[in-house]
């Protein structure tokens, strides 16, 4: 009997591999148990950014690691699930090789696309709030082609020894178990969506980056969602044409 895939999934910080974290390999591992699971129903998935610590791909080489998180999205995209990947502060640096290697399609922007009927307006969220002044400062240098060619030209061993350093000291190595929404008047990304929100009929906004589970109205018509994180609550989003519900996976492994 044929699967019928008829849910929509979305993901984001995974954040696998980081330095900051000691149960990386349980958390892959988690995860892809997690992307097992959801491949009977899944009609598209989302990874919606920061899947990665840290990331960088030269014409020849990718980073060490992750075998059994892309050796399963390539099996889930070759059974004919549609997947999407967003890059995030942390894998802002992902180039061809996953489109080519997975077939996934990649989004380095926001994303509206209209799912079972309703409109979704997806990003990973990084970028969005105005009054961040000194991370659109450090995107514009993240994102620059002439930097990211020089940063190509170095040996990859010292540039990704370099990129796991950077990541060492993000605000994970700091802990984040405190994050909270920071009201309606002062969470950047809520204030940016709800402008677009009173100009676009939008049913679900949907982020990561902050590290919340968030499900919250705007207005009347609208959904601001947060989809959390897998080294706190382990969450993931899942829409299956009639609501939107965030979920946590039954992570049983070592925390930290």
């Amino acid at each position: 009997m044929a699967n019928i895939r008829n849910k929509i999934y979305f993901v984001s910080d995974i954040h696998l591999g980081a330095p900051a974290l000691s149960n990386n390999r349980e958390r892959e591992k988690a995860f892809v148990q997690w992307l097992d699971l959801i491949r009977n129903d899944a009609a598209k998935l989302f990874l919606m950014g920061d899947i990665f610590d840290f990331w960088f791909e030269y014409s020849k080489v990718v980073p060490r690691g992750f075998t059994r998180t892309l050796g399963k999205l390539a099996e889930m995209a070759d059974s004919g699930i549609e997947i999407h990947f967003f890059t995030g502060n942390h894998d802002v640096w992902v180039f061809d090789y996953l489109p080519q290697e997975i077939g996934l399609t990649l989004h380095r922007d926001v994303f509206r696309t209209e799912l079972f009927g309703k409109k979704f307006f997806l990003a990973h969220g990084d970028g969005l709030d105005p009054d961040d002044k000194g991370y659109l400062l450090l995107k514009k240098i993240f994102t620059c082609k002439p930097l990211q060619w020089l940063f190509a030209r170095l040996h990859p061993n010292f540039a990704l020894w370099v990129g796991t350093n950077w990541s060492k000291h993000s605000r994970i190595s700091k802990g984040i178990e405190g994050a909270a929404f920071k009201g309606e008047n002062k969470e950047g990304i809520y204030i940016f969506a709800k402008s677009i929100a009173e100009k676009e009929d939008i049913a679900y906004f949907v982020f990561g980056h902050r590290h919340l589970l968030l499900n919250k109205p705007i207005g009347e018509k609208s959904n601001f969602i947060i989809l959390g994180d897998w080294i706190n609550f382990f969450s993931y989003g899942v829409f299956d044409g009639n609501k939107f519900e965030l979920k946590q996976y039954n992570y049983q492994g070592p925390r930290g």
